[in-house]
């Protein structure tokens, strides 16, 4: 009995081991292929999370968790507008149904984008239809069709040392802000008058208005201006020197290679974002407006502490921008304007955008700008711009009535302290910032407590 158990025993050892075995193979490498498919949906997970600039938006209005409204005609498919047309062309690269997301999608980089660029600017032009649509539109815009696929310039004049603006020396902590000033060439003067006005860098401490007590807070602040080439033969004369001597001086100028016009506006963007992205990882937040604009730079400061302090405000400054919002706007179809653009370059409604008169926004949606308007064409009115790539970060500017991108309401400079309840104004001479500032400094103690404005006393129109 005891051998009839061994056998049977040594047989079902014999049988069994080799299926126990199969089956712990099996399981093996069944583990092991799951194992690989979550770590390939992680990476595809991480992927698109890295990808989140870069999705594609569908024609049509629509509104739902994930995002913004948009107008039912901005970006519109239109086979007759040139910069609808190209924008489209681009577009459909990043449509999810006829091009997959793939993990490849991770490594690109900027000769990846202009040459996308490139290809849809190619496929356009060589349209018939096209071509004479272009020679039919104003000089000034033919100027800028000319040109628009090239928006890579290279670097004339910057701060030496690789710092971040003019500011720089003895910073114990991070920048707050980085104000980032377009100018041109020739405005000396109204860089001068920033200098010595609002435009002061290095430590600035300032008190928070509340009702019971002053709360002091402050922040460091760098500066630079944004500046092109003047065409000598137009201005009557060459600057270039002066303005290296300015730059070396200061330290304050960053100049680009391209035409400095007002349709070629969107390009500082660019540069500035790109320039920005590689220079001042650091910077809480930026200021960029023009060179004739009157900013309350305590008030500023104050506000900017609130914005960090309130919940959640790391996410949130992931796509914040504050300014003189415009929506729904049209475009200017006034051949007079130097905001006109006619229905053969664009249709459709524009994005929420904010004037760019003045505008601030996080460092952090500096970086988000500078990869996503890699995607976008180029456009002639540089807030516009600004708002489309926006729209494609599924992003909407926050309007605060604080900042006068139109003025003062009538009646209302006039108040005691009025320019205590702003953050920004525009526009003003070099002669009248001295002055704004004098008068801010003197009347700072009566008028600590002046909260900022807000609410409009008139209706935003768009001024393009």
């Amino acid at each position: 009995m005891a051998r009839c158990y061994c056998r049977w025993r040594r047989v079902l050892i014999c049988v069994c081991s080799p299926c126990i075995c199969l089956i712990l193979l099996f399981l093996y490498a069944g583990i092991m292929v799951c194992m690989d498919m979550n770590t390939k949906a992680q990476q595809m997970s991480s992927t698109i999370r890295s990808l989140e600039n870069e999705h594609f938006v569908a024609w049509g209005s629509f509104k739902n968790k994930s995002f913004a409204p948009l107008p039912k005609t901005f970006w519109k498919l239109d086979e007759e507008a040139f910069w609808n047309r190209l924008q489209v062309t681009v577009d459909r690269h990043f449509n999810p149904i006829l091009k997959p997301p793939k993990i490849e999608m991770g490594i690109r980089n900027n000769a990846f984008y202009d040459s996308l660029l490139r290809l849809s600017f190619s496929e356009v032009i060589d349209l018939e239809n096209m071509r004479k649509k272009i020679e039919q539109l104003p000089r000034q815009m033919q100027d800028f069709v000319g040109h628009m696929k090239q928006r890579n310039y290279p670097v004339i004049i910057q701060p030496a040392d690789s710092t971040c603006g003019a500011g720089a020396a003895d910073e114990k902590e991070p920048p707050l802000l980085l104000l980032a000033i377009k100018s041109t060439e020739l405005n000396l003067q109204n860089r001068q008058a920033i200098r010595q006005t609002w435009g002061q860098v290095g430590w600035v401490g300032t008190h928070r208005k509340n009702s019971h007590r002053r709360q002091e807070v402050g922040g460091y602040i760098r500066r630079v201006f944004l500046i092109g080439k003047e065409n000598p033969q137009g201005s009557g004369m060459d600057a270039s020197e002066l303005l290296q001597m300015e730059g070396q001086y200061y330290g304050d100028i960053v100049q680009w290679d391209f035409s400095d016009t007002f349709f070629n506006l969107s390009l500082k963007d660019v540069h500035f974002w790109s320039w920005f992205s590689s220079r001042c990882s650091q910077t809480r937040f930026v200021f960029k407006g023009d060179d004739d604009v009157f900013v309350n730079l305590p008030n500023m400061i104050a506000y900017l502490h609130e914005q960090l302090e309130k919940p959640h405000a790391e996410q949130t400054m992931n796509e914040f921008m504050v300014g003189d919002v415009i929506g729904a706007a049209f475009p200017n179809r006034l051949c007079q304007s130097k905001y006109f653009v006619p229905d053969s370059f664009y249709k459709g409604l524009y994005p929420t955008y904010a004037g760019g008169g003045g505008v601030v926004y996080s460092g952090q949606l500096a970086k988000r700008l500078h990869d996503v308007s890699r995607r976008v064409h180029l456009f002639p009115i540089d807030d516009v711009f600004v708002g489309m790539c926006m729209a494609r970060l599924n992003a909407s500017p926050i309007h605060h009535p604080a900042f006068l991108t139109f003025d003062f309401p009538k009646m209302e400079e006039a108040e005691p302290c009025a320019y205590h309840t702003i953050l920004l104004v525009h526009k003003r001479s070099p002669t009248q910032l001295i002055e704004l500032w004098d008068n801010v400094s003197r009347t700072r103690n009566q008028c600590w407590n002046v909260p900022l404005r807000v609410s409009d006393q008139k209706v935003n129109a768009s001024k393009v």
